[in-house]
């Protein structure tokens, strides 16, 4: 079982979160932040950690969007697959944001995002490339917006790694589509697909992101 400390420093304007025991804010030099998906909160992904380096400290953050019941989301979704971008943006703004107030500026950034919470991921390193570092998107897919840190990702193509499930029947095709281009395009991308997995993570999955993590860290 995952022990965790929940903070709240009850400023509206700041996310949620849960943090690792071992985080220390005086010796952070990565760090993963853990971002949930659409109608989830933020005791959803630390159970992922096991599959994370020992030594890397973690944060599993609760999205902006309350939808009550105790769920939250990053931004709001449409039936027809719709990007708000000021939405996208508000959210990802919001990240910077508490990593900004709890995070040493010469950390480097490690995002881990399903679903929604991966297009977070991806959207934390196309608005500051410098910092983020070996995101991982699991059943997640990208902004069709261009971003201020596309131009610079086209020519570094750091490492991504974006897993999904062949039977995954939530992601719209238009949208694998665009992330199969964008991260073609933009990065140099470990890229899995699960055969018979639907809108999950598999055990053989995070096996994968462990050597992926384990090679770019």
């Amino acid at each position: 079982m995952v022990r965790a400390v929940a903070r709240d420093n009850g400023d509206v304007t700041a996310l949620r979160s849960i943090l690792c025991p071992a985080w220390s804010e005086s010796s952070l030099d990565t760090v993963a932040l853990l971002l949930h998906g659409f109608g989830s909160q933020e005791n959803d992904l630390p159970g992922l950690a096991r599959w994370l380096p020992p030594t890397l400290p973690w944060a599993s953050l609760r999205g902006p969007v309350e939808m009550g019941y105790g769920a939250a989301a990053w931004f709001p979704l449409s039936p027809d697959g719709v990007m708000d971008d000021a939405a996208i943006t508000a959210a990802s703004d919001s990240v910077w944001a508490w990593v900004e107030a709890g995070v040493p500026a010469h950390a480097r950034i490690v995002p881990i995002g399903f679903s929604q919470g991966g297009l977070m991921a991806l959207q934390l390193l196309r608005t500051r490339p410098e910092r983020v570092v070996a995101p991982v998107v699991l059943a997640g897919f990208v902004q069709d917006a261009a971003q201020e840190g596309d131009a610079a990702l086209a020519a570094a193509r750091p490492a991504v790694f974006w897993g999904r499930g062949s039977a995954d029947p939530v992601v719209w095709p238009e949208a694998v589509e665009r992330t199969r281009a964008f991260v073609a395009g933009h990065t140099s991308a470990t890229v899995r697909i699960y055969q018979g997995l639907g809108h999950s993570v598999s055990e053989e999955e995070m096996e994968d992101v462990r050597a992926f993590l384990d090679a770019q860290l």
